[in-house]
Formats: C-alpha cells, structure tokens, sequence
C-alpha cells in the first residue's frame, strides 16, 4: 500500500465492523471527525473529548508539533485541551540521552504554553525504524451546550477559511530541505523565516477556534492537516452529508509557502495545513466573526458555501467548476 492515510472507503468499511455500544459515546470514529466525544454522566456539565495523532514527516521540533496537533482536534470541538500522554519510539542508531532530553523539554514547552499537563505515555529504543515516532494521546473538555462537530455544517452556511494553507507544509520544507534550498539560492534569511511558521503564523488553532466560538454560533470546525485544504473540505463534505461550494481564488496562501511549493512543484492546497482553521457559520454571523478576528489580527475569509445536495465539493477556480476528490497521499510527500 501506498504511504499516506487509508482510503477513506476502506476505513469506513473497517470502522462499521466494530459498532459502539456504549451509550456514553456521543461521538465515535466516522470520517472527517477528528476527536471522540463522551459523556462522564448526567451530573457532568462537560463532555470529555480525545483525540489520537502521530508525527511522522518530520523530527525537527516532534515534541512541539505532538502537542500542537493532537491540541488541534480538541480545539475544533470547542473544547479545552487538558491532558496530554506520548508514546515516543527512537531508532537504535542516533538516539542519545541529549536527543530524549530535547524532544521531552519541546513537549513541556509546549504543554506549559497551552496550559496542558503531560500525564502519562511510553518511551523506547525500537528496532527497525530510521527516525523517531511520536504518537500523542490528548483528552479535552467542552461544555455540553457548546460542543462542535464537523458534520454540523448546515444548508446556507458560509465557509470560512481562518489564517492561511500549507502553514506546517512551509515549516516541514524548510526543515527537512534547508541544505538544498541554499544551494538552489534560498536566503537564509527566507529559511530561517520559513522554519519558524510553525509558531508564526503558527500551526495552532486553539485560540482561533475559542475567538470563533466566542463571536458566533459555529456549526461546524475542522483543521485541515494531511492532504491539505482539498482533503478538509472534503472531509466536511462527507461529514455533514452535505454539498459545499468552494473558490479557490479566495484561498490564502503565504508567499514563502507558495514560492516553497513551486521549488518542489506541489500544490499548496494538497499541502499539510495544521494552523489553518475551516468553519461554518450562518450568514447572519459573519459581521460578529470577522470583527473578532479583526481585532485579534488574525485573517479569515469566505471561501464557500454549503449546499443541499450529495455529499461533495464543488471547486471553481480560473479553470473553471470542478469536483474536488480526496487525496490519496499528501503533496509533501513528493519532497521525501
């Protein structure tokens, strides 16, 4: 099999095999819903929400990105991240005791940054791997009345697309790529700057979400990360069981990430986009939505609408309408 995640037909047949019977499980595994939600009791006025997410295309900052992306799929529930457990799996050759020290202080880092606690996971030498693995365990909560899903976008909605594309792609690439970037004429001062997207424009959406959440009833959330833009529309799409309508115009993304994809020959909209942040809400909303993020510096913009119809997204660009379909495998996978 091919790398990259499973054929969303096949994980659907897999996961139908096992139904839930716990009733406390308001929201189990389905495509596109990123966190399970569960119910503590009728006494609790907070679901509990987890989430599970690896890191595999890069090592560079793996604690901070195990943090940020397991945080991600709590944030686009409403919910607030608590607790966090990671499995860390080093290879036999190049593992010391001062890379184990750096990868455990990125996670306290980054768990003291977002007010998580680090409560638990596994650590080893593991035989036939080549770089390190980390898999994060995150566990949230959000009060009842206020939980979000992605399936939740409603006919009429507006999709907006909150900061821009291919944040983690750009940082990935300038990582994992700095030599051959020098030596194709990148300044450093270009890769230095790249390399830092992962915390400025950042790859985090928590506080986005919460000022979202704040301004607005939001109906639906979702944090596009492997596959890019293309594969977190689609993945609402297919969700919510509705058609949603995109401009691919309207799409905004950075100059670095855009002069990196074209280095490479990727499309940005196929890039892995953890920092970006889709949601829906009603029409009437808008006006509340885009003065708080005015006021928070932070730019969001329509880039669609969801429709009626078959559970599809229909994409206009200079080309004209197309359907977009998921990826297969992301387009930062061609730099490796």
């Amino acid at each position: 099999m091919k790398t990259g995640k499973l054929d969303p037909a096949l994980l659907k047949q897999l996961l139908e095999r096992s139904p839930i019977s716990d009733p406390r499980v308001v929201l189990g595994p389905a495509i596109g819903e990123d966190a399970a939600v569960l119910d503590p009791g009728k006494e609790s006025p907070f679901y509990w929400v987890v989430t599970a997410d690896p890191i595999t295309f890069t090592t560079d900052e793996i604690g901070y990105y195990g943090v940020v992306v397991n945080m991600n799929d709590i944030a686009t529930r409403g919910a607030t991240p608590k607790f966090f457990l990671a499995t860390l799996l080093f290879p036999e050759k190049g593992s010391d005791r001062r890379r184990v020290e750096e990868i455990f202080r990125q996670i306290h880092d980054a768990c003291r940054r977002f007010g998580i606690s680090l409560v638990g996971g596994h650590t080893e030498i593991t035989p036939g791997i080549e770089r390190v693995i980390l898999s994060g365990h995150m566990i949230g909560e959000v009060r009842k009345e206020k939980l979000v899903t992605t399936r939740g976008a409603r006919f009429g909605d507006l999709l907006i697309l909150v900061k821009g594309v291919c944040i983690e792609g750009t940082s990935i690439i300038a990582r994992e790529k700095e030599n051959q970037l020098l030596a194709k004429g990148f300044s450093p001062a270009f890769i230095d700057k790249a390399k830092t997207f992962i915390y400025d424009p950042g790859i985090d959406v928590l506080r986005a979400a919460h000022i979202a959440c704040n301004a607005a009833s939001v109906h639906s959330m979702h944090d596009p990360t492997e596959g890019g833009l293309i594969n977190g529309v689609v993945e609402m799409a297919i969700a919510s069981g509705k058609e949603i309508h995109v401009d691919l115009r309207q799409v905004f993304v950075y100059d670095e990430s855009r002069q990196l994809c074209e280095e490479y020959g990727l499309d940005p909209l196929g890039v892995i986009a953890s920092g970006a942040l889709l949601l829906t809400v009603s029409p009437s909303d808008l006006p509340a939505l885009e003065r708080a993020f005015e006021a928070s510096s932070i730019p969001a913009r329509v880039i669609g609408e969801v429709k009626e119809g078959p559970a599809r997204v229909l994409a206009k660009d200079e080309a004209g309408l197309r359907e977009l379909t998921p990826l297969s495998r992301d387009e930062i996978l061609k730099i490796f």
